[in-house]
């Protein structure tokens, strides 16, 4: 018999200007980032932390096949943001350069808006009602 494994799958979210990407997630979100890498070319990897959830940013390195989504298209990962205050965060990530693909509404027991960040990865953003 084999024992319970407890997983995490964490994501890691490639940016073209990893230094602005942080500020953008402190800014909107109130992020903490709660480990940085400095790179000798000016380039990052950090680990931001929203309530208690984990994920990765870094600066695109294309010679190991990392890149950011393309800004004409759409990502196709989304990440689902669940926060009580989904409004406030969602206007405020607008304010700060998102771009609203589909505003806040209310569904049958979820609220919920998608938007766009300024380095193009999808969000939804909403609670269960």
């Amino acid at each position: 018999m084999t024992k319970n494994r407890i997983a995490t799958v964490t994501p890691f979210l490639t940016v073209n200007n990893g230094k602005n990407a942080v500020d953008f997630y402190v800014s909107a979100w109130g992020a903490v980032e709660t480990e940085r890498f400095d790179r000798p070319d000016a380039k990052l990897t950090s680990k931001i932390t929203i309530g208690g959830a984990e994920f990765w940013v870094g600066d695109e390195e294309p010679e190991f096949g990392n890149v950011s989504p393309d800004q004409r298209s759409n990502s196709p990962v989304r990440m689902i943001f669940q926060t009580k205050q989904a409004d406030e965060l969602f206007e405020k990530a607008l304010t700060l350069g998102a771009t609203e693909i589909c505003p806040m509404t209310t569904e049958t027991d979820w609220r919920i808006g998608k938007l766009k960040d300024p380095f193009g990865h999808i969000w939804e953003i909403g609670y269960t009602l």
